[in-house]
């Protein structure tokens, strides 16, 4: 797909502060600092696009991002940080699961974003399944891979799989390295399939 724009649209903490358009969604979910808004940044070529933050529980809304006036991607508060205030933990879990159930007709897929370095935790697992049960198209990607060797990346790959129980293709990882940008072609390749199919490009 070539970006011709993409623009940070709106920060919403309640439903109501949402953006009126209504295109296609490409969501990003996972656990609180494992690198969603830099994989952003890596997917539009854009430094600095996505707010990242090197402390953890940082995104505290979901955060819109209009790519070439016709779709977005969404960037969720992470999930499973412990030290996150009490208060903002619960407002946290209403926040996304509401999202997901209000735009469930307009998420073209999701991203499952891991630490290529870690096995899957239980909210990953958790995750995973509620995408599956609401029929949403995922794909895991495994980011940090670049603080691997190529050994130690196979190695993380399959265990990746075994975590996952790599019961279906989504549960393959893609290995991505916002270093060196590998990984990227193939990620786009699967969110540009599953747009197009929505007439999105």
């Amino acid at each position: 797909m070539k970006i011709t724009s993409c623009r940070f649209e709106q920060a919403a903490g309640r439903p109501q502060d949402e953006p009126r358009f209504r295109g296609p969604c490409v969501v990003l979910l996972g656990r609180s600092n494992v690198g969603k808004s830099t994989l952003i940044n890596r997917l539009v070529n854009a430094t600095g696009l996505a707010r990242t933050s090197s402390q953890p529980g940082r995104t505290q809304t979901i955060n819109f991002y209009r790519v070439n006036e016709s779709w977005f991607f969404v960037d969720l508060p992470g999930y499973g940080y412990a030290k996150v205030p009490v208060a903002v933990r619960r407002a946290w879990g209403p926040m996304v699961e509401g999202f997901l159930d209000r735009a469930r007709d307009r998420i073209a897929m999701a991203l499952l974003v891991v630490d290529a370095r870690r096995q899957p935790v239980d909210s990953d697992l958790q995750m995973r399944e509620w995408l599956q049960a609401r029929r949403i198209p995922y794909v895991v990607a495994a980011v940090k891979s670049d603080k691997l060797s190529a050994s130690e990346r196979a190695r993380a790959a399959r265990a990746l799989e075994q975590g996952f129980g790599a019961s279906t293709g989504a549960d393959r990882p893609v290995m991505i390295s916002s270093r060196d940008a590998s990984g990227i072609r193939e990620l786009w390749k699967q969110v540009d399939t599953v747009l197009s199919a929505t007439g999105t490009r």
